[in-house]
């Protein structure tokens, strides 16, 4: 059954590669990124705007709400990442990081569940990393926004649920990404040496989570937190 699902950060890496997915399975796919589209199908609708400008996702979620009447899934997938000793981090790049992560995942979650509430049903899916629950030298920033954001999901999950919604997030270890293009890679290599399985993640092995977080028959699961590759918390 088509579905209709939002997903943020579309213009290249993990969402790029998500809104493809969904949209080959005949959904509606609607996006958003800074940059123009990159997905050119008629079921994708794009919108051009910072996750953290208020106004823009209201406008944009008002749009969807207006042309589908519904959006069943919403996955928070845009997020930007900074590795530095916290000694040398400038207050600009705190802000920037926890703008896009967590501000980002707050305003769209609050006004999509506006209307998922209305129709009784959702899913939402947040992002978080294994660099929280590794406690990673460097990520200190970086992890405190993901970490804001495991204590939303599990504090809206119980707030949503009388609506029928579910809200969980999704922890990836690092992924062919620009994302981690600038990590070094004895950082990448120490830190695939704690997780119990030893690779990169791939963009299958996250989609396989948010599958099961998104399905109807998923009803029962809310507020939870999964790490890729073996990491506990």
């Amino acid at each position: 059954m088509k579905q209709i699902i939002v997903i943020t950060g579309t213009s290249k890496g993990i969402g790029q590669a998500l809104a493809n997915y969904y949209l080959n399975k005949n959904n509606i796919v609607i996006g958003c990124s800074r940059n123009k589209s990159t997905i050119n199908n008629e079921n994708y609708r794009h919108f051009s705007l910072e996750v953290s400008d208020e106004k823009a996702v209201v406008i944009m979620v008002r749009a969807v709400k207006k042309e589908f009447k519904t959006i069943d899934v919403l996955i928070n997938n845009a997020g930007i990442a900074s590795m530095n000793h916290f000694l040398t981090t400038s207050t600009s790049s705190v802000e920037k990081i926890f703008s896009t992560n967590f501000l980002g995942t707050f305003i769209f979650t609050r006004e999509v569940s506006k209307v998922m509430m209305k129709q009784k049903y959702g899913r939402v899916v947040n992002y978080t990393t294994v660099a929280r629950a590794l406690r990673l030298e460097g990520e200190a920033i970086y992890s405190a926004s993901k970490a804001a954001i495991e204590n939303l999901t599990q504090t809206i999950a119980k707030e949503l649920a009388p609506f029928n919604i579910t809200v969980n997030a999704i922890g990836p270890t690092p992924v062919k990404t620009d994302l981690i293009k600038a990590v070094p890679k004895n950082k990448i290599d120490e830190l695939l040496t704690k997780q119990a399985i030893k690779r990169l993640g791939t963009f299958e092995d996250i989609i396989n989570v948010i599958e099961f977080f998104i399905d109807k028959k998923s009803d029962f699961i809310t507020g939870q937190i999964v790490y890729l590759g073996g990491v506990n918390n």
